[in-house]
């Protein structure tokens, strides 16, 4: 009998980018029955701690050099490059075959710089899963995965039934509501509204809730996977482009995305989305997208990417 395939899967960051890798390592596993491992930064550890399909993690902090001659010794087969950078290129001192995701930076250069569309109308996930093809894998079809464990599961005594989530945070400022539009959204909501984000999102969470009729914030209170289990068992996310987008989409629920200042056409928007999603922009700007993954101030100064969202689409 044939030693199934050994592979190494690689993406650093982020929490996005981590879960839409999830259908390669499930379409690895299942189709090949290879022995997968995966290597990412221990900061994102948690993101695929708990997934099935991966049968080992490695995480660097800072360089690859810190597990390097770990992974020499796994005599891999495969490396699966989904990163694609200096640092992953380090991982070529292996000197075993690898395969890299192809970043077409070139691309997003003409849609940014000078609003020309070159992007290939093809997800970012699907983007992925090209980078296996060559092993005589098949796209499933089954979307996203995102894994929860017990120890992630929280009380939820204080929600009502029926919950909205809101994912308030983003790791760039072109990527985040304004507070004042997003106290307009809640309070046009006839649900409970439960505010999801890291200790960054606080003090904005605080000033929303202060604002509003019926709104929770859970900001900086839970981890990721907590905060992953309160949006799961919501009716509804709403969210910027960020990874809880794509931790829901794994779990088929109903998104309203909102893009600012990054766009559609970049290639992140819900994969095989449920039928009940909303993607919520400023049409026809000329200004969008103004940097693939945000800007921490807008270079125009006006902001009319977020400014101008209607709050009218946010009702259900």
């Amino acid at each position: 009998m044939q030693k199934p395939l050994k592979i190494l899967v690689v993406r650093f960051s982020s929490i996005g980018d981590i879960v839409l890798t999830s259908p390669v390592v499930r379409c690895l596993k299942k189709q090949l029955n290879a022995e997968v491992h995966f290597i990412t930064k221990y900061s994102f550890k948690s993101v695929v701690e708990h997934n099935p399909n991966i049968d080992k993690i490695y995480t660097i902090k800072d360089s690859v050099s810190e597990v390097l001659e770990e992974l020499k010794v796994e005599h891999y087969d495969w490396i699966i490059d989904l990163h694609n950078n200096l640092r992953s290129a380090q991982l070529k001192r292996i000197k075993v075959k690898s395969k890299s995701f192809k970043k077409l930076n070139f691309q997003k250069f003409l849609l940014i710089t000078f609003g020309i569309n070159t992007m290939p109308k093809i997800h970012t996930a699907d983007r992925y899963l090209d980078s296996i093809l060559h092993l005589g894998v098949v796209n499933d079809g089954l979307g996203l995965d995102y894994f929860l464990s017990k120890k992630d599961e929280i009380d939820l005594s204080n929600f009502e039934n029926q919950y909205i989530t809101f994912a308030i945070g983003g790791t760039h400022f072109t990527k985040i509501l304004p507070t004042e539009k997003i106290i307009a959204i809640c309070n046009k909501q006839k649900k409970q509204v439960v505010l999801v984000g890291g200790k960054e999102d606080f003090e904005r969470g605080e000033e929303i809730v202060k604002s509003c009729k019926n709104v929770t914030n859970t900001c900086g209170k839970n981890s990721i996977n907590q905060s992953a289990f309160v949006v799961k068992n919501s009716d509804l996310l709403i969210t910027h482009d960020t990874g809880m987008m794509h931790i829901a989409t794994a779990f088929k629920m109903k998104i309203y995305s909102i893009f600012g200042g990054t766009h559609p056409n970049l290639g992140f928007i819900p994969y095989v989305p449920n039928p009940g999603n909303k993607i919520i922009q400023v049409e026809n700007l000329s200004c969008r997208p103004c940097h693939r993954f945000g800007k921490s101030n807008c270079p125009k100064g006006h902001f009319k990417c977020m400014n101008l969202i209607d709050e009218n689409l946010f009702t259900e």
